[in-house]
């Protein structure tokens, strides 16, 4: 009788052990699934991280450099021509993109002047007589300039293209890819307490497009101007 009430108990403990073992191995699996799949989103997440790194960094817009024309019976810079160019990366679209600009009292942030302004225009000489037939909406791209534009529309910048290869920079969209070279025209005149820069006047701004590192303004302008056009950066 002890003998049998042992090995009932022996049988009983056997079978708890079992029990417990299998409970352990199925927790264990479970835990084991839910690691992998929290593993495999965190590499998706890591991935997905990784590859728009990579595209903020090689993306983006990088200033040439800074033309300035010069109003000399007032001596002042009284329009600036940013020749920009985008990075390695994608694609970059003008009519997003956002242009900062501060002499350290006054900040202005100016905006793609749609084609209906006409503020588009291409050139085929480069920068070389970058001015000329500024103000003229039939054939410059500087937007706002005397007796042109509207008091509601003064925060503008207008577009002009020096380099496109595959003709993706239009009025109407403003595209620019890796190699083109494009100048944003602006009449600083009007925003600047409408008369323009002075000499050994601070400048600083952005390029800020869309998606991407933006393009750096800073420059200083001459202590004075003896030529009609400048550069400033």
């Amino acid at each position: 009788m002890v003998k049998k009430f042992i090995k009932s108990k022996k049988g009983a403990v056997g079978i708890g052990t079992l029990i417990i073992f299998i409970a352990m191995v199925l927790v264990a699996a479970i835990a084991a699934s839910v690691i992998i799949n929290t593993a495999g989103k965190l590499q998706h997440k890591a991935s997905t991280v990784g590859e728009e790194s990579t595209e903020q960094v090689a993306s983006g817009i990088q200033v040439v450099k800074i033309m300035g024309h010069i109003d000399t019976a007032a001596e002042l810079v009284d329009k600036i021509g940013i020749v920009v160019s985008p990075n390695v990366g994608g694609e970059i679209d003008l009519s997003a993109t956002v242009l900062t600009l501060s002499d350290g009292e006054q900040k202005i942030s100016l905006v793609y002047a749609d084609s209906d302004t006409d503020a588009y225009l291409i050139k085929t000489n480069g920068t070389k007589d970058l001015f000329l037939n500024d103000g003229d909406p039939a054939t410059g791209a500087w937007p706002f300039a005397d007796g042109y534009g509207t008091a509601s529309e003064e925060n503008r910048f207008g577009v002009i293209v020096l380099q496109d290869g595959d003709g993706s920079v239009t009025g109407s969209h403003p595209t620019i890819n890796y190699g083109d070279k494009i100048v944003l025209a602006v009449n600083i005149a009007n925003f600047l307490d409408n008369s323009g820069i002075e000499p050994r006047t601070k400048i600083t701004g952005e390029v800020i497009p869309e998606y991407g590192a933006s393009g750096i303004i800073d420059f200083r302008t001459p202590s004075a101007f003896t030529d009609a056009v400048v550069e400033l950066q």
